[in-house]
Parts: C-alpha cells; structure tokens; sequence
C-alpha cells in the first residue's frame, strides 16, 4: 500500500469540495465526466429491463450472448472489425475495470508494462496491483505525443509483458496515424508483448476525423486488446458498462480474472447497452457537435489569454503548456475558483501541462475564461 498512490481525481474531488465549503462558486474542468445526459431511449430501455426479476439475478461473468453479439455488431459497422461473440467479446464494468485486471492475468512479479507517460493513472496502479514493474513511455509533442518504441532499452524489452497505449489520448488529446498501429503490432509480435489499447475516446471527434480501432490492423487480433466503453459515447459514465474485444486467448486470461473478482455487470444495464449500440447513433453526432463548440470556445479564450494550445481533434480535453503544472492548477483553484488537472498527475511527462475538460456548458466555459484572464499562469 505505501507504493500505491492517492487516485488522482480522488484528491482533486476533496480539494473542489474544500473549496464549494467556503462558499466559492467552482467551475470543475478537471474530471472527464460528460454533463450531457444519457439519451432517453436508452434510459427508458434501462426502466424497461430493471422492472424484469429476470435481470435482478446474478449475471453472467462473460456478459449476456445478446450484449456481446450487439457489441459484435457495432464494431463491425463502426471498424469494420469482425468479432467472434462467444470468444472475443468480454462484458466489462466499465473499460476502467478491464485495464485494472489485464495485468493480473498477463504480467508475472517482476515483468514489465510498457505505458505512456503522461497516460490513465491506471495504468500504473494495475501494474502494481500485479506486482509487475511500470516503464514509462515518455510521449512529447515533438513526437506528436507518439512513444518512440526503438528507445525502450533491450534489457526492459527482455522482460516485458504487456503494453497500454490509447488513442485517441487522455490527457494529451493526440490521435495516432494507422502507421504507429502498424509499428506496435510488428514490434509486439517481435518481442512477444501482449497490447492493450484503450479506446475509450474513439466517438469525440471532430472536424471530420475518424479514429481507427487497433484491430482494424491486420496482425492485432493476434497480439492484442481493446477496451471500449459506452460512457464517453453514450454519455453514461454512472452506468459502467463496457466491453474488452480482440485476441480470444487474451479475451479468455482477461475473463478468468475477472470471475474470480466481479460477478459481472447487472442485466439490465446490459439490456440498455444493446439499445444503445444497436439503436440510433445520431446522439453521438449531436454530442460532439457541442463538444466542438466548447472546445472552439475554450481555446480561442485560452489562446487570448497567452496560451499556445492547438484545438484537439478527438477527446473533450483541452491540453495547455504551462510553468508548472501544480502551481498553475493551484492558482486556478485558489484565485479563480477553476479546477483543471495538472499534467504531472497523470506521470511526470506530463510536468508543464494542465488538462482542461470541456464537460460544462459554453456560459461556464466563458465565464471560466473571464476568471483565468484574472490570473498570472
């Protein structure tokens, strides 16, 4: 426990709550939460289920065929990526969940996990929930926030396990071209890691862009996996449902983990992700439309003020070169009443860099513009 560290949005949710108990009208742009609600259809489909005792039973570990096969279906409408339901489908709780156990199954005590840096603070606490060792990918806007893999030293490549990558990127907001997918698939087969991407952001996009899923590319049903969620697309970070695709042999090690922790995600909530995957999609459009309003507004304001900042093309998250990444989110909280995530939070790549989500409306975001022109960063 002494090398397990404070879950970083944990201790910026009691540093917001000191301050809303001093009376300070806070505008959070810390915490990835979408404030946009989950579409009525699908929450009327939630309703529907959960008045079924059917769905009050304990659920199946693997997640129900009907889930698995809607999510089949999606992925291969959306990727074009064809999935076998029965062994290349696992129901998560959320992809959160998935990425805290993958470890279990596939790195032994002592065995490397390849991670960027900056990156999802889970990342690190799964592997050393795993007892394994974490070696820090550092990505850089040099490298278009890319790791460079031939820099990984050979003695770290000679015991590694497993690797996490996630593009499009939190906390950065990069995209990652077809061709660095390409490289980790040849570079995982040469070295025998098994991937792991984390695609939880795949559907905020804007400006036309698309993102890829890492088993469109040919080899990576082989050497990996693929967390996916349903919170960022279907606005339902509170309902944990998500769903782990790729390798059935990686699949099969992730959900033998997982029946020994978790007796799976309840019923009905799986009966509303089949409504939503399979019904209409034009509340993600919708979604992102106003994602890119935010994001529009958020870095114009932020370019005004001094920042250099580029306007992401995927992702609801605003990346900001700064000093100091604690001393500026200090000061926003402190003076503002702002709360942004600093950057070395999520590794210490990502030291001069403050996050900003764009989950509150337009008139919090300018009225959070407003304030940060008030102070010195």
């Amino acid at each position: 426990m002494d090398h397990l560290p404070p879950y970083l949005f944990a201790r910026i949710d009691a540093m917001k709550a000191n301050k809303l108990s001093q009376g300070v009208d806070v505008i959070d742009l810390g915490v990835g939460d979408p404030d946009l609600p989950t579409p009525d259809h699908i929450v009327e489909a939630l309703c529907t289920a959960a008045r079924d005792p059917e769905t009050h039973h304990y659920p199946s570990y693997t997640g129900m065929i009907e889930y698995r096969k809607a999510v089949a279906a999606w992925y291969r409408s959306r990727f074009g990526v064809d999935l076998d339901p029965q062994s290349e489908v696992l129901a998560l709780i959320g992809s959160k969940e998935g990425i805290a156990h993958i470890p279990e199954a596939f790195v032994n005590p002592g065995e490397y996990v390849l991670a960027t840096d900056p990156g999802y603070p889970v990342y690190k606490t799964s592997t050393l929930f795993s007892e394994g060792r974490l070696y820090e990918m550092p990505i850089a806007a040099e490298n278009g926030f890319l790791p460079v893999l031939d820099d990984i030293p050979a003695d770290v490549l000679r015991q590694a396990a497993l690797m996490f990558i996630n593009y499009p990127n939190n906390p950065t907001a990069a995209v990652a071209p077809r061709s660095f997918f390409e490289e980790v698939v040849e570079f995982a087969r040469e070295h025998g890691i098994v991937v792991v991407h984390d695609n939880a952001y795949s559907e905020i996009t804007f400006d036309g862009y698309r993102a890829p899923s890492f088993l469109e590319i040919d080899g990576a049903m082989e050497v990996g996996i693929e967390m996916h969620s349903l919170s960022k697309t279907y606005n339902m970070t509170g309902w944990r449902i998500g769903m782990a695709c790729g390798s059935a042999e990686i699949v099969a090690g992730l959900g033998r983990v997982k029946t020994n922790v978790d007796s799976g995600a309840f019923d009905a909530i799986q009966h509303a992700a089949i409504t939503a995957l399979s019904g209409p999609q034009d509340c993600i459009g919708q979604a992102c439309n106003i994602y890119r309003e935010r994001r529009d507004l958020l870095v114009a304001g932020l370019r005004e003020i001094g920042f250099d900042v580029q306007p992401p093309k995927a992702t609801f998250y605003v990346w900001a070169a700064v000093e100091d990444s604690i001393a500026a989110a200090a000061r926003l909280l402190d003076e503002a009443g702002i709360v942004a995530t600093p950057g070395i939070g999520f590794g210490t790549n990502g030291e001069g860099y403050v996050r900003f989500a764009i989950t509150r409306s337009l008139e919090r975001i300018r009225e959070a513009v407003d304030r940060m022109g008030r102070v010195s960063l």
